[in-house]
Formats: structure tokens, sequence, C-alpha cells
């Protein structure tokens, strides 16, 4: 399996519900109270993190989803920390709702805005760059999907296609994070690792392929 450079290849890998990867997280951040948990998943672009994100909001019907890429839209590759603990993760933080249009949404014309009402009970924010240090005191739990980088970027060519200009995007993001990743070693971070694209046989529709943190 081709890695970042850095990462530990986690071990101990298994197949467990949907719902116990749930309350395995849940179970990270016990005292939360008054609040939605804020849960990231984090991973390379074809690891599969929006549709995780999905399938974990599908079991926790109470919940709602973030997308780093809408607070990087035409802002910054990774340079958004602040934004996001400004208007999205302080405001959960307090138990309020969030209804904010970025900058660059006002700017480019870009409708609608991203709404979370209060009350909810658990919030997934979901992107490449989630897991870092500045947004460490904000986040309850984290995910890291971990797979072959060469079998992501297929996945992601698959998806986003491979005109020049989408070549382009691709090449100047890298510039941007490999640095990103060696400095913040989300791997190491997260509360729990899980498989980006699956390796093992499991129910796509009700499991997910797991393991514990690499820790290094």
């Amino acid at each position: 399996m081709r890695l970042h450079p850095g990462e530990t290849e986690a071990a101990g890998w298994r197949v467990v519900t949907v719902l116990e990867a749930v309350r395995q997280l849940r179970d990270a951040s016990p005292g939360v109270t008054g609040r939605p948990r804020l849960i990231a998943i984090d991973g390379r672009g074809g690891a599969g993190k929006t549709t995780l994100a999905a399938r974990l909001r599908k079991v926790v019907p109470d919940s709602a989803v973030v997308h780093t890429d809408d607070i990087a839209w035409n802002h910054a590759y990774f340079d958004w920390g602040a934004v996001l603990v400004e208007n999205i993760l302080q405001p959960l933080h307090r138990g309020e709702a969030v209804d904010f249009r970025p900058d660059a949404w006002i700017a480019r014309g870009r409708p609608g805005s991203i709404a979370i009402p209060a009350g909810t009970d658990c919030v997934w924010v979901e992107g490449t760059g989630i897991i870092r240090e500045e947004l460490a005191p904000w986040l309850d739990a984290s995910v890291w999907m971990q797979g072959d980088l060469d079998e992501q970027e297929r996945l992601t060519v698959v998806r986003d296609g491979d005109s020049p200009e989408q070549l382009a995007h691709v090449a100047n993001w890298l510039l941007e994070e490999l640095p990103f990743m060696l400095r913040e070693r989300p791997w190491a971070r997260a509360t729990m690792i899980v498989a980006g694209p699956p390796h093992i046989g499991h129910d796509p529709e009700t499991e997910l392929v797991v393991a514990p943190p690499t820790g290094s």
C-alpha cells in the first residue's frame, strides 16, 4: 500500500457495523452536553469521505454534514481553519444555529448557505485537512481514512476527470497538501482509522472496515 510519506500503515483491521463505529466515536467524548458532537472525517481525495459522512448521517438522523470544500471554495486549499472556527465551530460550541455564507459565495453569487439548526445531535465535518492542531480544541472525535494513494488518485480522476484544468488544480493542490500532511500527521491524531477504499470483504451498506489509531 502506497501511503503518505511518514504515514504508518494501520494494523488490526476489522469489520464493524456503522452503528458500532458511531458508538465508538461518541464514547470518545462522553461529556458533551448542550451542543452537537463535532466529529471530523479526513483523508485524501478519492478516499470516500463524503460517502462515509452520508452513511454516518443516515444512522444518526438528527445530524448534519459540513463539507470543508464549501469553506475552501475560491478561498484557499488549506488556509481556512480560522474561517471554520469563527463561523461554524464556535457557534456550534455555544449551542447556536449556523447559517453562514462565506465571502467567496457572496462575491461570486453562489446561492444558499451552510446551515445547521440548533439542537442538532451531531455534526460530521468532512474534508482533507480537517484534522489539524489548530482545530483540535473544537473537535470531539475524528476519523482518518487510510488507503492506497494510487487507488485514491484513480478514483479521483474517475470522479473529477482529467482535463488540463483539473490536472493543474491537482498539481497546485499537491504542492500544499504534501507539506501540510507531513506537518499535521492526521493519521496519528485520529480517534479511528477507516479503510478508504475498503480492502477486505464487508457489507458496504451496513459495515465499515476500521483499525485503531496508529499513534505515530
